[in-house]
C-alpha cells in the first residue's frame, strides 16, 4: 500500500512538473492542465491504472515491431498511452490537454505533443524517484 501511495505521489509531481515545463504558449504542442492539487493526483492514478492495464498489453504485441525498430515503438506506444490518459482525464472532467487533443482528432501537432510529454513525464519521474525512496 505504501508503495502505491509513493508512487501516486511521484507521479503527481512528475504530471505537476510536465504541466508547467510544457504550458500551451500559442502553439499546439503543449501540454496543460487547469485544476488543483487533487486533479493531479487523479491524473496520477488514471495514468497508473492505463500503463497497469492497457500499457503491458499493447506493449507485448508490439514486441516483434519493437524488435525491428530497437525499443523506438516504444516511445510512441508511451504517447498513445498517455494520449488515453488525456481522453479518460477529459471524460472524467479533469481537463487535460495534450496539443489539440482530445477536443480535436490526432494531428501531428498532437503527436509531438505526446512523445515530449511523455518523455519529459518518465524523465521527472525517475528523478524524483532517485530522490525518493520507495
Amino acid at each position: 500500500m505504501r508503495g502505491f501511495i509513493v508512487g501516486t505521489a511521484i507521479t503527481a509531481i512528475a504530471f505537476y512538473v510536465l504541466t508547467k515545463l510544457l504550458p500551451d504558449a500559442n502553439i499546439n504542442t503543449g501540454v496543460t492542465y487547469d485544476g488543483e492539487l487533487i486533479g493531479l493526483v487523479v491524473l496520477a492514478v488514471i495514468f497508473g491504472a492505463v500503463n497497469g492495464l492497457i500499457g503491458p498489453l499493447v506493449k507485448m504485441l508490439a514486441m516483434p515491431i519493437s524488435l525491428i525498430t530497437m525499443g523506438l515503438v516504444g516511445f510512441v506506444i508511451n504517447a498513445g498511452l498517455f494520449l488515453v490518459t488525456a481522453f479518460i482525464a477529459d471524460s472524467t472532467g479533469f481537463n487535460l490537454t495534450v496539443g489539440d487533443f482530445p477536443p480535436d482528432l490526432l494531428t501531428a501537432d498532437t503527436l509531438v505533443a505526446a512523445i515530449i510529454g511523455s518523455l519529459v513525464l518518465s524523465i521527472v519521474g525517475t528523478v524524483v524517484r532517485l530522490v525518493v525512496p520507495d
